[in-house]
Order: structure tokens, then sequence, then C-alpha cells
């Protein structure tokens, strides 16, 4: 095994942990926004989240994670729709922002 084949399995083996990695997060994130919506009494519509972005971030301790942002769609009667987003830090929830309209704007609730 040459030096270029040991980069390649390198590649393949960090993408494979990476893609692992990130469905942890998102169904982390997905019960992170079920339970943010039922405390405040919204429909979490479609059950799911999408990626936003993806970077990388240090968490409190100094240690650098993959920082993921998802958004969301919720609604209050089920007839509109509202945005919200996660964001986290490895496996970590760090802010839930839902853009209540009666709450003053930028207020994170959870």
């Amino acid at each position: 095994m040459d030096l270029l084949d040991l980069l390649g399995f390198l590649l393949l083996a960090a993408t494979a942990w990476l893609w692992l990695d990130s469905l942890k997060a998102r169904e982390l994130a997905v019960a992170a926004a079920k339970a943010a919506c039922n405390s405040e009494d919204l429909l979490l519509l479609d059950d799911t989240v999408a990626i936003q972005r993806i970077s990388l971030a240090r968490d409190e301790e100094g240690i650098l994670r993959v920082g993921r942002i998802y958004g969301f769609e919720y609604s209050d009667t089920g007839n509109d729709r509202s945005t919200g987003s996660i964001v986290m830090r490895g496996s970590r929830v760090v802010v839930i922002n839902l853009n209540l309209p009666d709450a003053p704007e930028g207020t994170v609730l959870h």
C-alpha cells in the first residue's frame, strides 16, 4: 500500500465518519425541535429539520467541533408557516430559535 492509497483510505474514512455523525446530529436536532414546539404548543411541520450550514466551531472548553445550523418550519394553527433554527456544536444543542410573533425580535426562548 503506497501513500496515495493510504490518503484515499483516510479520506474515505473521514467522509464516512462525517456522514454518520451528521445523521446522529440530525436526529438530535429533530428531537430538540419537537420538544421546543411542544413546549410552546406549536406544530413542527414535516417532522424534520434541514441543514443550513456546516462548519468548524469551538465549544465552551475551546475544543474544535463540527458546528451545524438546522432550519425547520412550525405552525401555531396548521394554516401558516414560520421558521426556526437550531445551532449545534458536535452533538450538543446550543440554541433553539423560534421566531415567535409575540416575542421581541431575536429573542431566544430555549
